[in-house]
């Protein structure tokens, strides 16, 4: 933990004041785990009608996807099977389970599953849906303005010569931790775009290497996040040519993590897996600026309404969203301004300041936000590995914990009981989101799961 002089104020109000108001503070202060449950939680049937993103603007970033499928199919070969629609399986994980109940000495009531994003074809994580959405959505936009392409063409004519020459005049900027930039880089540069990912120090070495690889240009920075995505932006500006992917704001991002619960609806009626009043979803959504769960769990609040529950995970030293959802100063406060320094292993989670759209959006429809220590994400990782052969980045984990955190905590337990949900607990199906995995070296990945077995 950083120092934080008692002295230092923070929007105006000394330490101790935010101390009282805010108890919870001392343990968050202390990088100790804590459960956070949302007071301002209300009912999404009302809700939903009084936010400024719609039903109707998921159901287009849905058939925008689809318009450019046979595209996608087209550029990237993994794409064909699927017709070019980018995709994850859901998996029970029973042996996980056992594993857990054993652990804990607490018997899961209800069944877990996980949805396996860190699988996602073209990027292997979460930020395949948003990025790559993103990307498409600026293409488009030029092709249509310049009239090289019509909405009723086959969008395939984009991965001609003089279209991707054309998209080539222009250049896309982000600011990332890893995962973002390496989808905005991977499909920025297959469409033909130059592309410029400013990294964090917390971005893995092997992710910066796989986008130089491709032709993209990687700026890395010796600070956090946040001045990565100021330079990104700064760079953008003095560009006119240039198009900047503000992952702090943006409500392209932000849809095209939503339409995954257009999806998930169904595969889980594929599965057999009913969601209602008596057969209730948990969603655990690992979390660092809160563009991905976010929009996730604004998709899953629309399909589900009040029968889905989503809490959001973040590391003990980068709870981003956690104190812009608690203090109601949204994207004003940082983890650092409370003396939390921002260093996990969780590289996709280590976001000090939140997404300011996401936190205005969730404070209504969010359960809640619990923190995890880096020691147990590395814990859990190598359990995974054991039990079902699943490789997955430390963030990933991040969900784990939660359904096991619902029936062992007292303030969770007693929230189950409030929202008259303990009846329903055995028919429960705990969705843990899995964001990503899938492309990290060998080597790196046997790295982590020593890690964690050294830990267990």
């Amino acid at each position: 933990m950083e120092h934080v002089s008692d002295k230092a104020l923070i929007l105006g109000k000394s330490r101790e004041a935010w101390l009282k108001a805010y108890p919870l503070l001392g343990d968050i202060m202390a990088t100790k785990p804590v459960n956070w449950l949302n007071p301002g939680l209300q009912g999404a049937e009302d809700t939903l009608k009084t936010l400024p993103i719609h039903r109707e603007e998921i159901l287009e970033a849905s058939k925008r996807l689809e318009r450019f499928a046979a595209y996608l199919a087209q550029v990237f070969p993994a794409l064909q099977e699927t017709q070019g629609i980018i995709e994850s399986p859901i998996r029970p994980v029973v042996k996980m389970q056992q594993r857990l109940d054993q652990q804990t000495g607490i018997a899961l009531k209800g069944s877990l599953v996980l949805k396996l994003d860190s699988h996602l074809p073209v990027s292997g994580s979460i930020k395949a849906r948003g990025g790559i959405y993103e990307v498409l959505v600026h293409g488009e936009t030029l092709a249509l303005e310049d009239g090289r392409l019509h909405l009723e063409d086959d969008y395939r004519l984009l991965d001609a010569p003089e279209v991707r020459r054309f998209f080539g005049k222009h250049r896309i900027e982000v600011g990332s931790t890893g995962n973002l930039g390496l989808s905005i880089g991977i499909m920025g540069a297959a469409m033909g775009f130059q592309v410029t990912v400013h990294m964090s120090q917390d971005a893995r070495q092997w992710k910066k290497d796989l986008l130089r690889e491709k032709g993209v240009e990687v700026k890395e920075y010796a600070t956090d996040y946040s001045l990565a995505v100021a330079a990104g932006r700064k760079a953008s500006e003095d560009d006119p040519a240039s198009y900047f992917v503000d992952d702090e704001n943006s409500k392209s991002l932000f849809l095209g993590y939503a339409v995954a619960a257009l999806r998930l609806q169904r595969q889980l009626k594929a599965s057999g897996i009913e969601v209602n009043r008596e057969h209730p979803l948990f969603a655990y959504l690992p979390c660092g600026v809160g563009g991905g769960p976010g929009g996730v769990a604004f998709g899953l609040k629309q399909v589900y309404g009040d029968n889905v529950h989503c809490f959001f995970a973040e590391p003990t030293h980068s709870p981003a969203v956690l104190l812009g959802l608690m203090t109601g100063e949204m994207e004003e406060v940082s983890a650092q301004d409370f003396g939390v320094d921002n260093v996990t292993a969780a590289d996709g989670l280590a976001v000090g300041r939140p997404s300011g759209l996401v936190c205005r959006m969730m404070k209504p429809l969010l359960a809640g936000v619990y923190t995890v220590e880096d020691e147990q994400l590395f814990r859990l990782l190598a359990q995974l590995d054991e039990t079902e052969n699943l490789q997955l980045e430390p963030s990933a984990l991040a969900g784990m914990p939660g359904p096991y955190r619902l029936m062992q905590e007292e303030n969770m337990i007693q929230w189950l009981e409030e929202q008259g949900l303990t009846q329903y607990m055995n028919n429960a199906t705990h969705l843990v989101w899995a964001t990503g995995g899938s492309m990290v070296p060998e080597k790196e990945m046997d790295a982590y799961i020593l890690r964690g077995r050294e830990l267990l």
